[in-house]
């Protein structure tokens, strides 16, 4: 099954769900900041995605602004910092059994369907 983890609020994030409709496969919608994630649930994300946790911080955010970056983080600093502000996490991630991205752009996505 096809997951998009989706902010709505989020342009890019909006259109890779778009993508994913227009593709007529069945997927999930799932909205990370109504339902944030695990630890566990993100480290197999990372796994899937094989990147480093930095990777995936939104770093323009404020939160990470003023809270994160002027600090040397270990990975898993990083990633209790993503499970305590979804936030920070990019997207949208779209996830096909074995396989994730990020969609930015949007067409890294369709590598995947």
């Amino acid at each position: 099954m096809i997951k998009i983890y989706h902010n709505p609020r989020c342009s890019k994030s909006r259109q890779g769900l778009q993508l994913l409709e227009d593709s007529n496969q069945e997927f999930e919608i799932i909205k990370y900041l109504d339902h944030p994630l695990s630890k566990a649930q993100l480290l197999d994300i990372i796994k899937l995605l094989d990147i480093k946790p930095m990777e995936l911080v939104r770093k323009n955010e404020a939160i990470w602004k003023e809270n994160y970056r002027t600090k040397s983080l270990t990975d898993n600093q990083i990633i209790d910092a993503l499970v305590a502000y979804p936030k920070l996490i990019e997207r949208p991630i779209v996830v096909n059994n074995n396989k994730a991205v990020i969609g930015r752009p949007t067409e890294l996505i369709q590598t995947i369907l």
